[in-house]
């Protein structure tokens, strides 16, 4: 059957000739669409080391002198006394499992400070972010390390005074952090201070547009207190339905400490939201851009191989004169699209191989050109081509099957 296809394909080389050039273009621009899918879909699914489900920002306030409730001449020292019974009043809600206070420090925070972590003469990138914290951040976020430590633990090493630091920091000498556990850094720009390493994070990425292997960041304990603190909190699961409003409401009578009070409190959700929303307005438009470009090569295909079946019409009413059953017939047509498609397919991938050599489409790893995810977005494209195929060779061929020989022939 194969040597009368080809023999077929070969008397008809004129239609199949721009046949087959369709389907290498298509194929090629398939790829591109499937390729830049993937690269932004792995990224987004990547883990991205903490979690922020059920979890609050809770921003501080200070009276000034202008209030009636004012409490003046408060030193420094009353003042961090007032922070710290408010995250310990906070601490002993029922419903809240674990409050922290940080700098720069929670997940989707456009403000950021940055420090390099030295080692000898290894030396992490510049834009190495430097999250200050108490040892609760890593409970409430739910850090864990790259050796299965859980956020308890890596606590613990905090309270210690240990430093923690994501594994991909010396990435770009192809070293992990887990190396290094127990060794001695330079950190802050201070080579006459050194800080032990007490474990490697599992990566902790800035985004969920930004993949993990260029986030890199480390953990220090926070050593003062201040009302520009971010305060966090985690609640408990099932517990958090209404807590904004429940917390609110109990905030004048049990969080006004002092001149310490409760000035906003926000769900991670709708920070997560508001931080990522010009990047997600702008991937919805490519995948709405690409949605309608599939929408087109489908049509068109599905168009190409209908009227190429409809105008055969009188050569499947002689194969089913000839006493050729129904499915032997569409075997036949089917795999005379598909031996098509199997010709251009090696040749759709060398023009993939060059446009990814020639950084053409999506970054990823640091590279546009991997052999897995060519091989795999070429794999997903052909098999996509071949459904549209199917569907524009199946229907028009099995209503063609339903009418009498002898009416087919007549119609020609």
């Amino acid at each position: 059957m194969t040597k009368k296809l080809f023999t077929q394909i070969k008397n008809e080389w004129r239609n199949n000739l721009w046949l087959a050039l369709e389907l290498l273009v298509v194929s090629v621009v398939m790829w591109f669409v499937v390729d830049y899918l993937y690269t932004q879909t792995a990224t987004y699914l990547e883990p991205r080391g903490f979690d922020i489900s059920h979890c609050y920002l809770i921003e501080m306030g200070k009276l000034t002198d202008k209030s009636p409730d004012y409490v003046a001449n408060q030193t420094d020292e009353q003042e961090d006394a007032d922070i710290q019974e408010l995250v310990d009043r906070l601490g002993r809600r029922p419903e809240i499992e674990a409050v922290s206070l940080s700098q720069n420090a929670y997940p989707y925070n456009g403000s950021n400070s940055s420090d390099p972590v030295a080692y000898d003469t290894l030396k992490s990138p510049g834009w190495t972010i430097r999250r200050m914290v108490t040892p609760d951040f890593l409970r409430v976020f739910r850090y864990r390390g790259a050796n299965g430590k859980t956020p308890e633990q890596l606590a613990e090493m905090l309270k210690n005074g240990d430093f923690l630091a994501s594994n991909n920091l010396y990435r770009k000498y192809d070293r992990k952090m887990t190396e290094f556990v127990g060794k001695r850094f330079h950190l802050f720009g201070d080579t006459t201070q050194i800080y032990r390493l007490g474990a490697a994070l599992q990566d902790v990425r800035y985004s969920d547009y930004q993949q993990a292997r260029t986030s890199y960041t480390y953990l220090y304990k926070l050593g003062w207190y201040d009302t520009g603190l971010e305060l966090c909190v985690r609640v408990r699961e099932w517990q958090d339905n209404d807590f904004i409003r429940r917390l609110k409401a109990d905030s004048e009578k049990q969080f006004r400490i002092g001149n310490i009070y409760i000035s906003e409190v926000r769900s991670f959700k709708d920070i997560r939201r508001n931080f990522q929303q010009a990047e997600s307005n702008e991937l919805r438009n490519y995948f709405m851009g690409m949605g309608f470009l599939l929408l087109n090569i489908f049509l068109g295909l599905l168009g190409t191989f209908w009227f190429r079946t409809q105008q055969r019409r009188s050569e499947i009413a002689l194969h089913k004169a000839h006493g050729a059953a129904d499915a032997s017939i569409f075997n036949r047509l089917l795999a005379e699209g598909m031996l098509l498609l199997l010709i251009v397919t090696p040749l759709a991938l060398i023009i993939d191989y060059n446009l990814a050599s020639l950084e053409l489409n999506a970054w990823r790893n640091g590279t546009t050109l991997e052999w897995g995810r060519l091989l795999l977005c070429a794999a997903v494209s052909f098999f996509l081509i071949a459904v549209m195929i199917a569907i524009g060779i199946g229907i028009p061929a099995r209503k063609a099957m339903k009418l009498q020989p002898a009416e087919a022939l007549h119609d020609e």
